[in-house]
């Protein structure tokens, strides 16, 4: 066929005789016996000894092409272990100089499948392969695939849109990813999206392969931090901000140079790394950090572009917003005001920067943003009120009860707090992280009290992914109390109802944690939700999946009408056994 034709068009170049030749032999010849063994003699293996081998071989029936072929192999191997060895001996240029002429000499036989690893081989070691030998490969899909990622680095390098094309899905998978963790049917206060430390998120697949496919070429890290800036700018989304973290990160692990040293935000981002890891920033490491943002230089601003993308990363402000509300723990313990505190206004400063990277890298204007007095001076004790109120409410509690005072737990919330959540980004992401923190300890009172302020916030950060996947996970540690009618009602009808129709985000997240909470859920407050819940004809596929299962859920747990009637009322009911659901 043509194929074959092609495939071996690059022997005739060489000297070296092919099937058309034989062929012209045998049509133009008398004796086409003696012309085959003629041919055998001049093409055959030149070695003396394997006159009288070869005869010997054919009593026992073994093919001349095996023997051939296994004698090629060999060679093939002996051929690739020298290259290697080339690439590694005598002088740079003497050696590129032997690889070059190899390369010259076997680039005509690429297309023959046996020939063709020698010859990517000889590419592999080449730092620079000659142009017009990388435009023919660029030019072959199947040269393309079979080039070693040292030779497609160098393709890429000058080729935006086809490294563009290689990239494009992996970044697709990475936010999939992601998305996934959020939506995952697992709910747990021990397990979150946050759980893993940077170190073991930096070995997923998709920072591994990037790392391999950069190697130590600046110009295509460039390259990734371009599209990575990009698509935060085309999406708003946080998790292009991590990815260019791990990145730069992964290739700190790989002790890179090359490229770390040129990255001005590699020392920033290794000290925050490590605060990541903790989940704390100390204060040696913020004296650090502070250090890195004090130090940028007049002319130099726009690194603060980068540095905000390094800060706007979940993973930075979940430790930065942790670290605030300890801050603000300990700041109440000491009579300190928020004012006095410079490790606190450290951690608010860098919540500003992260917070502001969209709108400074859509801007290009590179300073950092203004911190509001207010935020400062009114928001903040506003939260440690709350904090005091709790302590009060909880010794209050614990006096004998002839010394308890006529005291409830503080209803209302002051109307500055909820214009906060509304109009300031940082108060308010500070105010969800304290509704976490008092999630997480059970503390039920305070989590009512301040519910109704998450019904509108600044550009409806309450109905975040991010946020409401750590609020299902901290409130199956409020379980107990999804039987009591009123707790439902504030939760659901109070906070999650409200978003659920325009919101298919919130839909999705209502139904994971009543698929991990249901058997908790007051019964008729259960068959409510299942029907406020149901999808509509505009629903997602994830949204009607979800509720089928719940649904298929609450089926199982429904008690046969038989059962039902046989209970004596005085007897507690047995607890009944799942009835598999009639089709």
């Amino acid at each position: 066929g043509p194929g074959q034709a092609e495939m071996y068009a690059g022997l005739q170049e060489l000297g070296v005789a092919n099937g058309e030749d034989l062929k012209e032999t045998l049509t133009n010849c008398t004796e086409p016996l003696k012309a085959i063994e003629q041919f055998q003699t001049e093409n055959g293996v030149l070695l003396p000894s394997l006159q009288y081998a070869l005869p010997f071989l054919d009593l026992h029936g073994t093919p001349r092409l095996e023997f051939h072929q296994s004698v090629f192999d060999e060679l093939r191997e002996k051929l690739l272990e020298r290259v290697s060895a080339i690439a590694l001996e005598g002088k740079v240029e003497e050696r590129y100089k032997k690889l070059e002429d190899l390369l010259e000499k076997s680039f005509s036989l690429v297309k023959m499948p046996s020939i063709q690893p020698v010859v990517m081989c000889v590419m592999k070691h080449l730092p620079k392969v000659p142009e017009k030998k990388l435009k023919l490969v660029m030019a072959d899909k199947d040269l393309y695939k079979a080039c070693a990622v040292e030779v497609k680095r160098q393709i890429w390098q000058d080729n935006q849109a086809l490294f563009g094309d290689e990239v494009s899905p992996l970044l697709k998978q990475y936010i999939l990813e992601k998305e996934n963790i959020l939506f995952s049917n697992d709910i747990s206060f021990l397990q979150n999206f946050f759980s893993p430390s940077p170190k073991t998120r930096r070995q997923g697949e998709v920072v591994q392969k990037l790392t391999q496919m950069i190697g130590k070429n600046v110009k295509l890290y460039d390259m990734v931090l371009q599209f990575l800036r990009t698509l935060f700018l085309r999406t708003r989304n946080v998790h292009y901000c991590t990815l260019r973290a791990e990145l730069l990160m992964s290739l700190h692990d790989l002790e890179i140079s090359e490229i770390c040293t040129v990255d001005p935000c590699h020392k920033f981002t290794w000290c925050l790394d490590a605060c990541i890891r903790e989940k704390f920033v100390d204060n040696k490491r913020a004296r650090e950090l502070q250090g890195f943002l004090d130090g940028v230089k007049k002319g130099q601003e726009q690194v603060l572009g980068d540095l905000s993308m390094i800060l706007c990363d979940p993973f930075a402000i979940n430790t930065l917003a942790l670290s605030t509300i300890r801050h603000l723990q300990d700041l109440v313990g000491q009579d300190t005001l928020p004012r006095e505190s410079p490790d606190l206004l450290l951690l608010l400063r860098m919540l500003s920067l992260g917070q502001g990277a969209w709108d400074m890298i859509d801007s290009q204007v590179f300073k950092e943003p203004k911190m509001e007095a207010e935020l400062i001076t009114r928001f903040l004790p506003l939260l440690m009120s709350f904090v005091v109120d709790d302590h009060t409410f909880t010794v209050d509690q614990k006096l004998p009860s002839e010394e308890k005072g006529p005291i409830s737990y503080p209803s209302t919330i002051p109307e500055a707090f909820t214009k906060f959540l509304q109009e300031n980004r940082i108060a308010c992401e500070i105010g969800l992280y304290y509704i976490l923190h008092i999630t997480k300890q059970r503390n039920k009172n305070a989590f009512l009290r301040l519910l109704p302020a998450l019904v509108e916030t600044f550009s409806d950060l309450a109905f975040s992914d991010i946020f409401l996947h750590l609020l299902t996970g901290n409130l199956t540690l409020l379980s107990d109390e999804f039987a009591l009618e009123e707790f439902c009602t504030s939760l659901f009808d109070g906070f999650f109802l409200t978003a659920c129709s325009r919101k298919e985000n919130v839909h999705r997240h209502v139904l994971r944690l009543l698929l991990h909470l249901h058997h908790k859920v007051a019964p008729t407050k259960l068959e409510a939700l299942q029907k406020a819940l149901e999808p509509t004809k505009q629903s997602g596929e994830a949204v009607k999946e979800l509720y089928n299962q719940l649904s298929e859920k609450l089926e199982l747990c429904k008690p046969s009408p038989a059962e039902v009637t046989e209970t004596p009322s005085m007897e507690l009911p047995l607890p009944t056994v799942p009835t598999p659901a009639s089709r």
